[in-house]
């Protein structure tokens, strides 16, 4: 059974912080070497090897983070000539100013925002000097987000299935925006889900393992996948930035 693994690279590192936070000796991460451990579980899928990984992502903002425009570059160069991927495929970073309600928390559990509107002590006045009760504060914000990664991510996966070049697929995401390529997907090929943050999978990514082809899996990360899956140090000519 040939496997290809797909993976949101921003998805898979930002569960890592969630979980990990900003501690050291988990963002080396060997891709294929946790793809290879992640399969090997499955007794539903005994015989089955990794056969192609592809690693979606964006480059960051080099003038907004040098640093970790420095220490990404070095990853992603280390990746491909060790074999931790086969292809990576780049999306976007997009950076610009967006004007947004000033909002606060909204009281537990749920926490739901409640935009803040003018009410004294603070009060907003019209030219003619007359209060205007519950006007909006705008603020301008940096907007920062990367784009074209989901559908990356799902360009890869369909096309791989459609051409009949992998016989099993493993998507590493817990994005919704995936629900369709994943569940064309299932209905052809046996599926293993990944959801990077340990936390509940977005509902329109379950669904029950006899869908469609079947023998499809779900799987959380926990901290000791990030830590027990690394890339040596160097990698070839790559060095593990000091802060990971």
């Amino acid at each position: 059974m040939r496997v290809g693994g797909y993976i949101d690279g921003y998805n898979l590192y930002y569960g890592g912080r969630h979980q990990l936070g900003k501690s050291l000796g988990w963002r080396w991460l060997d891709i294929r070497a946790l793809a290879n451990s992640l399969v090997c579980e499955q007794r539903g899928w005994a015989g089955a090897t990794v056969d192609r990984i592809v690693y979606c992502t964006a480059r960051i903002d080099q003038g907004l983070n040098p640093v970790g425009f420095i220490e990404q570059d070095a990853y992603l160069k280390a990746l491909v000539p060790t074999g931790s991927v086969d292809h990576i495929e780049y999306g976007k970073y997009v950076t610009g100013i967006r004007n947004r309600p000033l909002a606060i928390k909204g009281p537990p559990p749920r926490r739901t925002p409640t935009i803040v509107t003018a009410q004294w002590p603070v009060m907003v006045q019209s030219t003619l000097g007359t209060p205007v009760p519950d006007a909006l504060f705008m603020v301008s914000t940096l907007h920062q987000e990367e784009k074209g990664t989901d559908v990356n991510v799902a360009s890869h996966l369909l096309m791989d299935v459609f051409q009949d070049d992998v016989d099993a697929v493993v998507v590493v995401s817990n994005d919704s925006d995936l629900k369709l390529p994943v569940h064309i997907a299932r209905s052809r090929v046996p599926v293993g889900h990944v959801n990077p943050r340990g936390g509940l999978f977005a509902g329109d990514l379950t669904g029950n393992p006899s869908d469609g082809a079947g023998r499809h899996w779900w799987r959380k990360l926990t901290p000791s996948d990030f830590h027990l899956h690394q890339l040596p140090d160097p990698a070839g000519r790559y060095t593990k930035p000091a802060a990971w």
